[in-house]
C-alpha cells in the first residue's frame, strides 16, 4: 500500500488465500529491486513474461511501472513482443525470458550464450530466472483467479 497508494487486486487474493504466499511475493519482489538489475530490465522482465502467458493483470499493471521506469508506449508494445531493437541487452533479455517460458527442456547453450554475450553475468543470469518466476507465480494467480484489473488496461 505504502508504493502504489493502494494494495493491488493480485495482492489481495494471494494475501487472501495465502499470507504466507503474499509474504514470499513480497520478500522475492523486495530482493529483486536490491539485486543487480536496473527497474528497465526487471519491467522489460514482466512485459514480456506477461505476454507470453496472457496475463491481463500483469500487463496493465507492468504498463504502468514500465512507464514509471522511463519506457513510452511504442517501447512497451516492442517488449512485449519479445524485441527491443534500440538496445541489444535488453533484447537479448527478453527474447531469453520469452524463450524459457515458452519452451521445454534443457535450453539450448545457445540462448544462454547470447544472453551473456549481451553483457549478463553469471550472477546476472541467475537473478533474470528469479524474476521470471516471480513474474510467472502472479501470472498464474490471476489467470487462475481472473484478477479484477484494477490498474488502466495495456493497449
Amino acid at each position: 500500500k505504502k508504493a502504489m497508494g493502494k494494495v493491488p487486486n493480485a495482492y489481495l487474493t494471494i494475501g487472501g488465500h495465502s499470507p504466507a504466499a503474499l509474504q514470499q511475493a513480497l520478500a522475492h519482489n523486495a530482493m529483486l529491486h536490491k539485486g543487480s538489475l536496473s527497474a528497465q530490465q526487471l519491467e522489460a522482465i514482466n512485459l514480456s513474461v506477461s505476454e507470453a502467458t496472457g496475463c491481463d493483470y500483469c500487463l496493465a499493471a507492468h504498463t504502468l511501472m514500465a512507464k514509471k521506469a522511463g519506457f513510452s508506449s511504442e517501447q512497451i508494445h516492442a517488449l512485449r513482443r519479445g524485441e527491443y531493437a534500440e538496445e541489444a541487452q535488453l533484447d537479448a533479455l527478453v527474447k531469453f525470458a520469452q524463450t524459457l517460458v515458452t519452451t521445454t527442456g534443457t535450453l539450448p547453450e545457445a540462448d544462454v550464450a547470447a544472453l551473456r554475450n549481451a553483457g549478463f553475468s553469471d550472477q546476472q543470469v541467475i537473478e533474470i530466472i528469479s524474476a521470471i518466476s516471480a513474474i510467472l507465480f502472479t501470472n498464474m494467480v490471476n489467470r487462475v483467479n481472473d484478477t479484477v484489473v484494477d490498474f488502466p488496461k495495456a493497449d
